[in-house]
């Protein structure tokens, strides 16, 4: 199921994520340092949400306290509350 989210504090502006079976299938952050975004779009891809929750959450970008990956971290958290 595709699942679409706005981050908060960060320079991305949306964040969509396919997920299947608690396996992310694909993901893409729209917005934000381009490199970074898409690298972390990609090596996300395959791995189970507790995995990408417990890699990226607290990851933070300078001194805004949070980031992409920790936003998608969030946002994953989300999700799975919302489908428990």
């Amino acid at each position: 199921m595709v699942y679409k989210f706005r981050p908060s504090g960060v320079c991305s502006m949306e964040m969509i994520v396919d997920i299947e079976n608690d396996v992310i299938k694909s993901a893409e952050i729209v917005g934000g340092c381009p490199g970074n975004t898409l690298g972390v779009s990609r090596l996300v891809v395959g791995k189970k949400i507790d995995e990408v929750i417990n890699l990226l959450k607290g990851i933070p970008c300078g001194k805004k306290g949070t980031s992409c990956p920790d936003q998608l971290a969030r946002g994953l958290e989300k999700i799975k509350e919302e489908n428990k």
